[in-house]
């Protein structure tokens, strides 16, 4: 390897040293984001757009084929429609940005910097449903949204990211709630099977829920450090919003009654997400469904061989493409072999085809996994099929490999002591009962720094008794500690 090849790789802190630093040298060196003049702010590159224009177009898709319509709301919400849903305003308050001033005027009354939009979809919803022929309204929009973070990392917790957010109105609490546990599972379905991250599907416990909400459901994964994230949430509202904004429709026997509304999203915090579960101290792993370049292609070999070598290259690229694989051919003649590997393993391309001359006497190639460095050496004519089985095999392994570290990070405490060790010592997720009661979940925060992350639907195990005071478990928790 030339100097220059491992120089490349040395700019990126080793995981085993500073996970922190490590995340943040592979989203630089692989241009994913740069930080912006704002603070908490961050410009997203076209790698990494590229990548959320992916997810977006898959969760998209799923949206419509359930009844889903996009739409666009304003950025700025009045002060006034916070104001109606007390619980809703104080979650938010902390995060608002306000807007008091334009055109050299003081307005009359602030502004806020769209934080969610549960309250301007409320205040249009009121104007639009009158009967229940308009119902069930199922709108989604794909938007920025403002939250003042007073610590930030880049895609987990900024000043201003990207998402979407659906809102929907029903007639009954059933519809509403089959909503909310369809958003959900859609969710869960898309990061395991496009994005290869291992979910946990469960309920916020009363403390944890969204302001305004009944009910909060989540979908929460381990990142290589043994820490969580929350990667998407559904919300049953209830008639919360609807009795606030005075959504009303007339039924069929010409009474008038409230609807039931549900709100959920998912955010570019993803994007961290699959760096943290699939990364490496080479740089970016991805999963080929996801991965805007699935095959590159590196023609190697002395310069007096290079014209046949590219010619069949080329050949190679074409075939690929007209299989509807995703694929790169690199033929730059200023960059060396190996500058070249260590760049695409670096942003994560899931299979290196090398072609050099000796390659071209035995009519063979050479497929180099990203995820695990294996070469495979293949026949020419057999190239197409062995791609698209290896990228297969591929997305399936990297959800495996994640769904280990999952079940070997994923532990049962009966004790207050026992968690708290668990959590200083190995991470993770640790089960353990609770009664309810609000103060023996603040005091495991209190003792470690872990937090409820949900009510699993269905947990491994049920513990008898509270981690904290001992009286009988009414629920088993995940805790631990998260972005």
């Amino acid at each position: 390897m030339a100097k220059q090849d491992k120089q490349f790789v040395k700019e990126i802190t080793p995981q085993s040293e500073d996970f922190s630093r490590w995340y943040i040298d592979v989203l630089q060196k692989a241009e994913w984001m740069d930080y912006a003049p704002v603070r908490g702010c961050i410009v997203i590159r076209p790698d990494a757009y590229e990548i959320w224009e992916r997810c977006q177009r898959e969760l998209d898709q799923e949206f419509k084929r359930t009844g889903h319509r996009n739409a666009y709301f304003p950025l700025f919400i009045p002060e006034s429609f916070f104001e109606k849903e007390k619980e809703h305003v104080e979650g938010f308050n902390p995060e608002l940005p306000w807007v008091t001033e334009a055109g050299g005027d003081i307005l009359e009354e602030r502004l806020a910097v769209r934080p969610t939009s549960e309250t301007m979809f409320g205040h249009m919803y009121a104007q639009w449903i009158q009967s229940y022929r308009d119902l069930p309204l199922l709108l989604n929009q794909w938007a920025n949204v403002v939250r003042w973070e007073k610590r930030t990392l880049p895609f987990l917790r900024t000043s201003e990211f990207l998402w979407q957010e659906g809102h929907t109105a029903h007639a009954t609490e059933e519809e509403a709630r089959e909503e909310t546990m369809r958003m959900l599972g859609i969710y869960a379905d898309f990061v395991e099977s496009f994005l290869a991250i291992p979910v946990i599907r469960g309920q916020k416990t009363p403390s944890e829920k969204f302001a305004g909400a009944v009910e909060t459901y989540t979908i929460e994964s381990l990142m290589k450090d043994g820490r969580a994230l929350q990667t998407a949430t559904s919300h049953y509202l209830g008639q919360n919003f609807a009795k606030s904004f005075e959504i009303q429709y007339l039924d069929k026997d010409n009474q008038l009654k409230y609807v039931y509304t549900t709100s959920w999203g998912m955010s570019t915090r993803i994007l961290g997400a699959i760096v943290m579960v699939h990364g490496d101290d080479r740089g970016l792993v991805l999963p080929p469904k996801l991965s805007p370049t699935q095959v590159v292609i590196v023609p190697i070999g002395p310069a007096k061989a290079r014209e046949a070598v590219v010619a069949k290259a080329r050949e190679l690229f074409d075939a690929l493409k007209r299989a509807d694989i995703r694929v790169h051919l690199d033929d730059r003649d200023d960059v060396s072999p190996g500058w070249k590997f260590n760049e695409y393993e670096l942003r994560g391309v899931p299979i290196r085809l090398e072609l050099g001359p000796r390659d071209l006497e035995a009519s063979q190639a050479v497929l180099a996994r990203r995820d695990t460095g294996e070469k495979i050496t293949v026949p020419l004519d057999a190239v197409i099929e062995r791609v698209q089985a290896l990228l297969s095999d591929i997305q399936r392994d990297l959800f495996e490999a994640a769904k280990r570290r999952l079940e070997e990070n994923s532990h049962v405490a009966e004790t207050l002591d026992q968690l708290v060790e668990i959590i200083q010592t190995k991470r993770g997720f640790v089960l353990a009962g609770w009664c309810g009661d609000d103060a023996c979940e603040r005091a495991v925060k209190d003792a470690c720094t872990a937090t409820s992350r949900c009510i699993p639907f269905d947990p491994p195990a049920r513990p008898a008794t509270c981690v904290t005071c001992g009286k009988p478990a009414a629920h088993a928790v995940w805790f631990a500690k998260s972005y």
